[in-house]
């Protein structure tokens, strides 16, 4: 069986002209209309509409309110042209992606130019629509449309709010199908359709999580560094940091490898353990010198190590040579040997060492 032709794209401007020309008589209403939902233009405020019209910003609000409910019960009845097509075509794209989308991304499937104009009208054809929900953006919701025959606005909202609370209950980032089921939405692509509609939750590579968390919404190179180290679970050079950022998912990542080394050296978050090599802090690694972090560890043995526990210990918090260790070690007065290759720290050493910026040392 051949491949079914994909769709061609709405051309909304000719069908809007042709829903207002056939409903809306007067040119005060259509102009109304017009310039509230930017079916043309950028939308207007009722008092930028009053002003031009000379009316009341109320006179301009009851006049909206009216039109939108003479052309809702008109489609309902049928008696609206192109509705019925244009619904039939956005519900079919919704059932492909877990039935609601942001009006964003519906464009982007169904209109050639995903313009600010045809998102507005498709908005407003689909406000029109009896099967269809649409989602107005405000503070915690982008602008949407859903499919109405599983739910109606108060229930969508419900369950966004089930989602955005189950994810501050897990307190990190997960996968949408753990998040839905612990929140009890049992179809996880309609858990991720719900959910792409919230201002408060965003994801990456897959995982979920609340919108001000770095993991899922980077804002800055330290946090796209941050999240590249968390997702490889290993130090890394700072060359192939900035190479995996061009290589991501991320946007805007056309950084620098010399600004991404600057970035390292800045945050506290990040640790550097060898020539040019970081980890995340949360690791376990602390900053300063090889030298440090062996004062560091006689300090919490509390007794002399033999050098190869020494050596051992220190590789855990730095990616160098056995030998820069062993090196350290010998030369540097502040560790004294007390019996055959066993060391301590020199008499009078304090406990602030360790308290330097690290070096790129081997």
């Amino acid at each position: 069986m051949a491949n079914q032709a994909p769709a061609a794209p709405l051309d909304t401007q000719p069908i809007v002209r042709g829903v207002l020309d056939a409903v809306v008589e007067r040119d005060r209403e259509r102009e109304i209309i017009t310039r509230r939902y930017g079916l043309f233009d950028r939308k207007e405020t009722l008092e930028q509409i009053g002003e031009l019209l000379g009316i009341t910003r109320e006179r301009v609000r009851q006049l909206e309110k009216a039109v939108m409910t003479r052309l809702r019960a008109a489609a309902e009845q049928g008696n609206v042209p192109h509705i019925a097509e244009v619904q039939e075509r956005i519900l079919a794209e919704l059932a492909t992606v877990g039935n609601a989308a942001r009006i964003t991304e519906l464009a982007s499937r169904i209109v050639a130019d995903n313009s600010r104009e045809e998102q507005s009208r498709l908005t407003f054809l689909a406000t029109l629509s009896p099967g269809l929900i649409v989602i107005n953006e405000d503070n915690d919701f982008y602008s949407g449309v859903a499919t109405a025959a599983l739910q109606d606005e108060r229930q969508i909202k419900k369950l966004v709010g089930k989602l955005v609370a189950t994810v501050k209950t897990i307190g990190e980032t997960r996968p949408i199908d753990v998040i839905a089921k612990q929140a009890g939405v049992a179809d996880g692509r309609q858990a991720e359709a719900l959910a792409s509609l919230s201002k408060h939750l965003a994801t990456l590579n897959g995982q979920w999580g609340l919108v001000k968390w770095p993991m899922v919404n980077p804002k800055n190179i330290r946090d796209k560094i941050y999240v590249i180290l968390r997702q490889n679970g290993r130090h890394m050079h700072f060359n192939e940091i900035a190479e995996t950022i061009k290589n991501s998912e991320f946007r805007r990542k056309d950084v620098t490898t010399q600004a991404v080394h600057n970035e390292l050296i800045k945050d506290d978050r990040f640790v550097l353990i060898g020539r040019g090599i970081y980890a995340l802090k949360e690791w376990g690694y602390q900053k300063g010198t090889v030298a440090d972090i062996i004062a560091e560890v006689l300090r919490d043995a509390g007794e002399p190590l033999h050098r190869d526990e020494i050596v051992k210990r220190v590789l855990k918090n730095r990616y160098v040579k056995e030998t820069t260790v062993l090196l350290n070690l010998q030369g540097k007065p502040q560790f004294k040997r007390v019996a055959k290759a066993t060391y301590t720290l020199a008499d009078g050493e304090s406990a602030d060492a360790g308290q330097t910026e690290a070096t790129e040392e081997e």
